[in-house]
């Protein structure tokens, strides 16, 4: 969900996420269908089915819009309008269906996941982290079919979701598509099911979406959607505030809001095929050293080395190249080594160390353009170690620096994750926040020309400040509303997304 009437947290930067310290502990380290596979664990633990019924109660607590209105309505993605008012609203409890002809007539309990595909059994048809409060008539439109990209519309709803046929690749039936402020939303809830029930899925209908397998869990068309999707709307306080409350009913969480990297780990980089933007994934792979073309001249003296692999170069100092961990690895003992600059940022890190020939456990320091961003461990083991969220965008230049003197430690199979959402210095920027950021909003979001119309109590403002998402401040204006309560005039932007600072507000903007 992408709103401007909130402050934009984003990735690693979703400091309201409240997942108990350790619930993901499990999940160190995997990837593919092995962190898959661990999260199906940790998020079927401590599960309790509610039932059916128990959705009305649940949805006084998930379902209530605190960050559009915030008028304690129910917040229903089939018919919330983000940047106007909402065509109709329901009122918890009173506008239950009930009986629908039209939209507006009241909410349902709608299964982004059929309930047919799995016959009604429990405890998928009450699981209330993919079963939305949405409008009846919506719902009904939507039916059982799957997710996608729609061409020609047989059906729009009132907030602009459409019914039509497919223009997704690799499928050409009947779609319902949600509009581009909740596909997102769609995607990680149905991430979720296919993480949950993953060992129940050969027993399921496929509904043109499902898998009939673990891994992936989704037919190859509706997985490349999603991914685009997750990649294109990157979760907002409404999910988290959702997940949160969800857990207080239900006991479980869902990962893919509490950390979204988990999808590129999981699925890999999206395809665009259904996407309505070609919107770069925030984490991809971008890099990946074997050390199978490190220098052999010498191989068991400690040395200057240097090589380029896969457009990277490379210097390891004090370093030899003759000992292995899976197959050929660089040795270093008193020095480090060196990545030269590499475009595309980095997410996470991940590398196999091993303490070789005799001294004790220590740690490397990984630094990134210069910067301490963690700590890598090595033993006498072969330890593999991934650093999560480090979400540097831009060129970065990645060091693993030895501690010690003597420890002589091999290093194997380092690879990183690109990145290209908020850099860590923006995301700084978006964590200032005060109780005054849900008053102010931007009317004309996207923007287009040279000026931005906020929605308000301006009157106080001091400063605005616009950032893009490397944290690079654009432009700065000193009492910005002196001239006009509701508008700032700002310089020429290329398209793209920035981030508008009032004072201690941040409000995310997006120029065409």
């Amino acid at each position: 969900m992408k709103n401007s009437l909130f402050i934009i947290i984003l990735a690693s930067g979703l400091t309201n996420a409240q997942a108990p310290s350790g619930y993901y502990s499990s999940a160190n380290g995997l990837s593919g269908a092995s962190l898959k596979t661990a999260l199906s664990t940790i998020i079927t633990n401590g599960h309790q089915d509610r039932g059916y019924n128990g959705l009305w109660t649940g949805y006084k607590t998930t379902d209530i819009d605190k960050n559009y209105e915030n008028d304690g309505s129910i917040l229903d993605i089939y018919s919330e309008k983000p940047s106007g008012a909402d065509p109709y609203k329901f009122t918890p409890v009173t506008n239950q269906c009930g009986t629908y002809s039209t939209e507006g007539n009241c909410y349902n309990r709608e299964h982004l996941v059929p309930q047919s595909l799995f016959s009604e059994a429990a405890p998928m048809v009450s699981d209330i982290h993919f079963i939305r409060a949405t409008d009846g008539k919506v719902n009904g439109m939507r039916s059982n079919y799957p997710f996608g990209k729609v061409g020609t519309a047989s059906f729009t709803s009132k907030n602009g979701s459409k019914l039509g046929n497919s223009v997704s690749s690799g499928y050409s039936g009947t779609v319902f598509e949600p509009i581009d402020e909740f596909k997102g939303d769609v995607a990680r809830m149905i991430f979720y099911f296919v993480t949950r029930y993953q060992s129940k899925l050969s027993t399921f209908s496929s509904g043109n979406m499902l898998g009939s397998s673990a891994f992936p869990g989704l037919q190859t068309w509706e997985l490349n959607v999603l991914l685009a999707w997750h990649n294109q709307d990157p979760v907002s306080q409404a999910e988290i505030n959702r997940n949160n409350a969800s857990y207080s009913f239900q006991g479980n969480r869902n990962p893919f809001i509490d950390n979204p990297n988990y999808v590129s780990q999981i699925w890999g980089p999206s395809s665009t095929s259904g996407s309505s933007t070609t919107t770069p994934p925030s984490s991809t792979a971008c890099a990946n050293e074997t050390f199978e073309t490190i220098p052999t001249e010498s191989s068991a003296s400690y040395l200057t080395r240097t090589w380029t692999n896969n457009g990277i170069s490379w210097t390891a100092t004090d370093a030899r190249t003759d000992q292995t961990i899976s197959s050929k690895a660089i040795t270093v003992r008193d020095g480090s080594l060196t990545s030269g600059s590499s475009a595309n940022g980095i997410g996470s890190l991940t590398v196999t160390t091993q303490l070789k020939f005799s001294g004790s456990n220590g740690t490397f320091n990984v630094k990134v353009n210069g910067n301490t961003v963690g700590t890598v461990p090595y033993n006498t083991n072969a330890t593999t170690t991934t650093i999560n969220n480090i979400n540097i965008s831009g060129n970065v230049a990645i060091t693993l620096e030895n501690n010690s003197a003597s420890n002589r430690v091999a290093i194997d199979n380092l690879s990183w994750t690109c990145y290209s959402g908020t850099s860590r210095q923006a995301q700084n920027i978006s964590s200032t926040t005060d109780a005054d950021q849900k008053s102010l909003r931007i009317s004309n979001n996207p923007v287009s020309g040279n000026e931005i119309f906020v929605n308000g109590e301006t009157q106080s403002v001091q400063k605005a400040e616009i950032y893009n998402l490397q944290g690079k401040v654009l432009q700065t204006i000193s009492q910005p509303f002196k001239n006009s309560r509701n508008s700032i005039r700002i310089k020429n932007l290329p398209s793209g997304i920035y981030l508008l600072k009032l004072d201690t507000s941040v409000i995310k903007f997006i120029v065409k």
